[in-house]
């Protein structure tokens, strides 16, 4: 009877053995090849899942955006129905920010995706419409729903994160800057 092949599985092997990569030695190292020898997997199978590596780093993004969402749901769910905006709010971008060592790595392969699609617009295209909703969640969560203001608290989450995984900051200096200035946000009433 033939083997059955979970490909899913294969596929988060190669996945998980890319993240490695880009997080130990930056996006440069990651090669059909290298994530080969990183899953113990062959090239050929690799590129049997990936024909690209840009296909190899999407499904890695996507990769790191699921495991971003599962921390955020069970930081929601931790408190419980009906939260106030600004702890709801909280919640969501200290479970997104690089302050554990998981979080740190998945960190440090989305940060190069960020500088890969710099590079590269049909890469970057497909982050536009998760941004935007996001932009969104966070302008309704604010007491003034201005998009502009959720624009820029992103854009502090983006540097804390920056700012955590090259050690500028500790932890505890990112939270008290994001506390500082949801503090900023939440008294404009």
């Amino acid at each position: 009877m033939p083997k059955k092949v979970d490909h899913d599985e294969r596929r988060r092997l190669i996945a998980d053995a890319l993240m490695r990569v880009a997080a130990d030695q930056g996006l440069e190292a990651v090669s059909l090849r290298h994530v080969a020898a990183a899953a113990g997997v062959s090239a050929g199978l690799v590129q049997h899942y990936f024909h690209t590596k840009d296909e190899m780093m999407s499904f890695a993004l996507a990769a790191v955006s699921e495991r971003s969402e599962a921390r955020v749901r069970a930081a929601v769910t931790a408190l419980g129905s009906s939260p106030a905006p600004r702890l709801l709010l909280r919640t969501v971008i200290a479970a997104l920010l690089p302050l554990g060592d998981a979080a740190r790595e998945e960190g440090r392969v989305a940060l190069a995706f960020l500088a890969y699609t710099a590079v590269r617009p049909s890469a970057s295209a497909e982050l536009r419409p998760s941004t935007a909703q996001f932009v969104d969640f966070i302008a309704t969560l604010l007491p003034t729903g201005d998009h502009r203001a959720a624009a820029g608290l992103l854009a502090l989450m983006e540097g804390l994160g920056v700012y955590l995984l090259g050690g500028q900051y500790l932890p505890d200096q990112a939270l008290d800057a994001l506390d500082a200035h949801l503090d900023l946000l939440f008294s404009q009433n």
